[in-house]
């Protein structure tokens, strides 16, 4: 089928910032074929035909999450005032019962909410495997099939325990081994390399104060032989920097230069405390940071320099990051976040609407390493497409489209398409029942919350 988007406006987000006031974008093959003013060309080649009138909408790119922990939808609304340390450590044997069936259920109910706020693709950091908990990653990979939203699969890991001076009980960490060993077979049975590909996988180690310098280094080893990305946490507290240089004698991104993790096939999760050294070299290696405002609010880690890291030529995407850690857990709402923070930091000037949309769109593609076929609409790209209904009451008034989207409260989603096939239609999913998913969540948070 072919699919014409008509009569809105259309913010493509290409290199150009092209827009149009009322604008189409045509699908064919799960590609977009036409994108300009006016009203779409007549197809004419006897196929059945979609037209979806746009009017009062605003078209865009889907949405890009780029970092998340989906397994955390269990465990929302714990260690509400504690800082990040705190939190893992009051959380850490919460998770020990983590286990397949939580997984999938996480998985499939956040991935769907996800899609609800405009993401047609997210990557996922799950770096918990308790013995005997099954095979997690399958589970991500199965419910990211039935939602139909794309999955980054990051395939974390932690071998740094307590008694050997990390912050994770020994309880919840892996061999380096056994992490490697698993991160390799992630990789084997799930990552497609194709460039329309529904999942794929990184290598991504937790975090400096729950890995090992060992395995840290060999998992940038094996990501670079496998021709996969690398994500981990870096840079996201004061805590975090001190452990860095107490144990190591350096800033977190000296810490990873030294062990090869800065390039560009690599993303960092938070990058707040920066420094301009460290701002200058995650821009003069390409390296990318994926900025969770939200999540750095709740925990008070803080603000990210994210003016700074563009002007220094770094990609930046958004994350929502795990919902125990951001309830809401709707990257639409962090476009509004990240421009608010931005502010914060560096004035009125520091972010508008339209870059808030880029980092949420091409930016995002360009951190997850997929900008050539993502990120924008243009013809040839894959159609990963959100139409957003501006014509209800809270954003009557409101002239300009963008700023409609970014400053207003988050509008309903008349279509969410995910490489041409629809995932929502007039804000409801069409791909699993929103209901279901919600039983199955709340029974996987309560099996978890019966074994404290």
């Amino acid at each position: 089928m072919i699919t014409v988007i008509e009569g809105g406006a259309v913010a493509t987000v290409d290199g150009a910032g092209t827009e149009y006031a009322d604008g189409h974008v045509v699908v064919d093959g799960g590609r977009i074929v036409a994108v300009g003013a006016g009203p779409a060309p007549v197809a004419g080649d006897g196929r059945e035909v979609e037209r979806v009138d746009a009017s009062g909408c605003l078209v865009t790119p889907g949405l890009i999450n780029t970092h998340h922990h989906l397994y955390q939808w269990a465990t929302r609304g714990y260690a509400t005032e504690s800082n990040l340390f705190g939190w893992l450590t009051t959380l850490y044997p919460v998770w020990e019962g983590i286990d397949a069936d939580l997984t999938r259920a996480t998985t499939a109910a956040g991935l769907g909410w996800l899609a609800l706020s405009g993401c047609t693709m997210s990557s996922d950091h799950h770096y918990v495997f308790p013995r005997g908990a099954g095979d997690l990653v399958e589970a991500q990979v199965d419910a990211a099939r039935s939602v139909g939203v794309r999955l980054h699969v990051c395939r974390g890991s932690m071998d740094l325990g307590v008694s050997a001076g990390g912050l994770p009980p020994d309880s919840l960490v892996e061999t380096t081994d056994g992490a490697l060993a698993g991160t390799a077979d992630a990789i084997e049975r799930f990552h497609d390399p194709a460039a329309e590909a529904m999942i794929k996988v990184a290598v991504a180690p937790c975090s400096p104060f729950s890995v090992t310098t060992a395995l840290m280094r060999e998992s940038a080893a094996l990501a670079r032989h496998a021709g996969v990305r690398l994500h981990t946490h870096l840079a996201e507290t004061v805590d975090e920097e001190e452990f860095c240089r107490e144990h190591h004698g350096c800033h977190p991104v000296e810490y990873a230069e030294r062990l090869g993790w800065l390039g560009d096939d690599v993303w960092l999760a938070h990058g707040v405390h920066l420094d301009r050294a460290a701002v200058a070299r995650l821009g003069e290696t390409g390296t990318g940071v994926a900025h969770c405002p939200s999540s750095n609010a709740r925990l008070g880690a803080g603000t990210a320099p994210v003016r700074d890291l563009l002007d220094a030529g770094a990609p930046v995407g958004l994350g929502v990051d795990g919902p125990a850690s951001q309830e809401a857990g709707r990257l639409g709402d962090e476009l509004r976040q990240a421009l608010y923070a931005a502010r914060l930091r560096g004035g009125p000037a520091a972010l508008d609407a339209r870059a808030a949309l880029s980092l949420a769109t091409v930016g995002g593609a360009r951190c997850l390493g997929r900008a050539a076929e993502l990120g924008s609409l243009e013809v040839g790209k894959l159609a990963d497409v959100a139409v957003w209904r501006l014509g209800g009451l809270g954003h009557a008034g409101i002239a300009d489209p963008v700023t409609a989207l970014v400053f207003g409260v988050l509008p309903p989603l008349a279509l969410l398409l995910v490489g041409g096939d629809a995932v929502v239609r007039e804000g409801g999913l069409v791909t699993a029942d929103e209901r279901a998913l919600g039983r199955d969540l709340a029974r996987a948070a309560g099996r978890l919350r019966d074994r404290q």
